[in-house]
C-alpha cells in the first residue's frame, strides 16, 4: 500500500507526536443501517478502507460503538498489520442499546471496558487517540467531565492511550479537560450552516490543537442548500465538494473525516475537497451563516 499524503488536499497536521493527513476517513458508514450490524457488502467495506490507505490517508476515525464492534473489526481485517504512517482515532463514552440508541457509558468501569474492547477489536496494544464522547444525540450538554476524563488520563498513564481528545463538547468542557491533561483534538458538529464553534476553532488553532468537524452537510435549510448548490453548480462541483473545500480553507487546524461506504465516492470526496474557493466565493458561502 502506498502513502501519498502530499497528494491529498490540505496537507498534514500534527496530533501530539503523530502526523496525520488533514483529509481523513470516518468509518461510521461501514456498519449496517442505523450504524448497527454488518455492512450490506463486506468486501466493498474492506475495499473502501484499503482505498483510503492507497490514497495516502493516514487518519481513520472510528468507534467500537459503531456496529457495535463492526467497523473496528473491519478495519483490522482490511488493514492489519497497520502501516506505520496510519493513525486510528477512536471514541469512548457511549454505547448501543437493543433499539439502536446511543446511551452514555461514561462510568470508570464503562470506559475501561470500552478502551480494552477497542484495543482488542482493532488489534492494537495502545490507541493513538481516544476522544471522550460527551453530551447526547441532541448535541453538547453542560456539566463536568472531570471523572470520565480523569479515568482516561489514568489509562493513558498505563500506556493504553497515547493522546486524548473530547467530542460533542462545550467550550467550557474543552477548557476543563485542558486543565486536567493535554488534549490534541476536539470533535464537534460544525459546517457552513452550524458555526457555533467559530471562536473555539480559532482559539484551538492558536494552541496547535486540531478541530474535527462532523456532519459537513447536516442541518441545512432548503434556502441554505439552494445557496450552496448555486455555488457548486457555478464551479461545476457537488455541494459536498464545496462544503468540504470550505472546511479545509476555514482554518488550518480543521481535519476532515467524511465517511462513505463506496471507494468511488471516497475518491470523489478527496478530489472535491481540493477545490479552490476564491475570496468572493468564500464571502458568498459565509452569507449562509449570517
Amino acid at each position: 500500500m502506498s502513502t501519498l499524503s502530499t497528494s491529498l488536499p490540505g496537507g498534514t497536521w500534527t496530533l501530539g507526536d503523530l502526523t496525520v493527513t488533514r483529509f481523513g476517513y470516518g468509518a461510521m458508514q461501514l456498519a449496517g443501517p442505523g450504524v448497527m450490524g454488518p455492512p450490506a457488502d463486506h468486501d466493498s467495506a474492506l475495499a473502501v478502507l484499503r482505498e483510503a490507505v492507497d490514497l495516502g490517508i493516514t487518519h481513520v476515525d472510528t468507534s467500537d460503538a459503531y456496529g457495535p464492534r463492526v467497523t473496528n473489526q473491519l478495519i483490522r481485517e482490511a488493514l492489519h498489520p497497520y502501516p506505520e504512517s496510519l493513525h486510528i482515532v477512536t471514541k469512548v463514552g457511549t454505547t448501543r442499546d437493543s433499539h439502536g440508541g446511543w446511551p452514555p457509558a461514561r462510568r470508570p468501569e464503562d470506559l475501561r471496558r470500552s478502551v480494552n474492547e477497542n484495543l482488542e477489536n482493532l488489534g492494537l496494544e495502545a490507541l493513538d487517540v481516544v476522544n471522550l464522547r460527551l453530551g447526547n444525540a441532541r448535541g453538547p450538554q453542560p456539566g463536568s467531565l472531570a471523572e470520565p476524563f480523569e479515568t482516561l488520563v489514568e489509562l493513558q498513564q498505563q500506556g493504553l492511550i497515547r493522546h486524548l481528545g473530547v467530542s460533542n463538547a462545550t467550550a467550557e468542557q474543552v477548557a476543563e479537560a485542558q486543565a486536567i491533561a493535554p488534549i490534541v483534538c476536539v470533535q464537534n458538529m460544525y459546517n457552513l450552516t452550524y458555526r457555533q464553534d467559530d471562536k473555539l476553532i480559532d482559539e484551538l488553532a492558536e494552541q496547535g490543537i486540531a478541530y474535527v468537524p462532523f456532519f459537513p452537510l447536516g442541518g441545512f435549510s432548503p434556502l441554505q442548500s439552494s445557496v450552496l448548490s448555486t455555488v457548486a453548480s457555478r464551479l461545476d462541483a457537488t455541494p459536498m465538494s464545496v462544503a468540504l473545500a470550505w472546511l479545509l480553507q476555514r482554518s488550518p487546524n480543521i481535519l476532515l473525516i467524511p465517511g462513505t461506504s463506496s471507494a468511488a465516492h471516497l475518491r470523489e470526496n478527496v478530489a472535491g475537497a481540493g477545490l479552490p474557493l476564491s475570496d468572493e466565493e468564500l464571502a458568498e458561502l459565509d452569507e449562509i451563516w449570517h
